[in-house]
């Protein structure tokens, strides 16, 4: 009984949540129309942009699992992400998911979960290296690029700057702990909203030691991964701006992306779907993007994003059904 109980809340709260911001995604999905009307080769540029995000999370996977099948990793990552999207509170599932799919294509399941939290500890990291560059791209007026030549000059500036922020916190002990600290006294300080733990820092460090001892040489590739998966990213949300002719200052559109990557680890809602559109919507709409290009930007990034990956979740599973097919009948 216990567990209908849980799920009647889950779902309850999930409904009382899209209710309250119904507004603000009606308003995005009110921009669907305009869609047709930005340029096919900015959401060409989109596409390309989070298949190679994918590709980032795939070889960060890879390389913390220590398994060579690239293809298995791909499709359980993508089956296990279409189902957390579309359950409430779907990541324990969508981690669940893809454990068993590696178990079931022979990737070890010591190796497959313990790569995959090394993966994990990797990406929030990589996440969390994103806001230290908002301050310098303020100081210098970086502004949102106008062209695909910007964008991908735009892209190495990023990437070189957040590995070499990363690497330099992931070595330095001393960084790491006050990082720890700093974050901990910041939430300390905020109202509503439980303190970190104590012992924070030294969490860090022993995570960071964990994933060090695990990757071993194959830690700065997977760092680079790591940075790409958000970098592309975070480019496609720059080019759903570029495509709307939004060019807002690059330091608050940087913190509107994390701050949406954070909604959407928020469980009540299926892949934060309608909190992430609220949230991303008012933060760019703060960052100076008009109501109307904001929502459009919003439903544009959100459809190569959230919804084209449940499509290929499904085709996904059905590859990965075919290579145990097969699989079957050759042994």
């Amino acid at each position: 009984m216990a567990p209908l109980v849980r799920r009647a809340l889950a779902l309850a709260l999930t409904a009382l949540v899209l209710y309250g911001v119904a507004p603000a995604v009606g308003d995005v999905l009110g921009a669907w129309p305009k869609v047709r009307d930005l340029h096919p080769w900015w959401l060409a540029a989109m596409v390309a942009f989070e298949i190679a995000s994918l590709w980032c999370l795939w070889e960060l996977q890879a390389l913390s699992i220590g398994t060579h099948d690239r293809v298995a990793v791909a499709t359980s990552q993508l089956a296990g992400g279409a189902l957390g999207r579309v359950i409430p509170g779907g990541a324990a599932t969508a981690a669940a998911t893809q454990y068993s799919m590696l178990s079931a294509a022979d990737v070890p399941r010591g190796a497959s979960a313990t790569g995959l939290a090394a993966a994990t500890v990797l990406q929030i990291a990589g996440l969390c290296v994103l806001p230290i560059l908002a301050l310098p791209a303020m100081i210098i007026g970086l502004g949102i690029p106008r062209t695909l030549f910007e964008v991908g000059a735009l892209a190495l500036g990023l990437f070189v700057t957040m590995f070499a922020v990363g690497i330099v916190v992931a070595r330095s002990e001393q960084i790491l702990r006050w990082c720890g600290r700093t974050a901990r006294d910041i939430s300390c300080r905020l109202p509503r909203v439980t303190p970190l733990r104590a012992d924070l820092p030294d969490r860090l460090v022993a995570h960071r030691d964990e994933v060090r001892e695990r990757l071993g040489d194959r830690l700065l590739y997977a760092s680079g991964a790591a940075v790409g998966r958000w970098m592309f990213d975070l480019l496609a949300l720059v080019t759903a701006l570029i495509a709307v002719g939004a060019h807002p200052p690059f330091s608050l559109v940087l913190l509107a992306f994390v701050a949406a990557q954070l909604l959407a680890q928020i469980p009540v809602t299926p892949g934060g779907i309608g909190v992430v559109e609220a949230g991303l919507t008012a933060t760019l709409a703060l960052a100076g993007v008009r109501g109307g290009d904001a929502a459009l930007a919003t439903l544009a990034y959100r459809l190569v994003s959230y919804w084209l990956m449940l499509p290929a979740g499904l085709v996904a599973w059905l590859v990965h059904r075919r290579r145990l097919a097969l699989a079957t009948s050759s042994a």
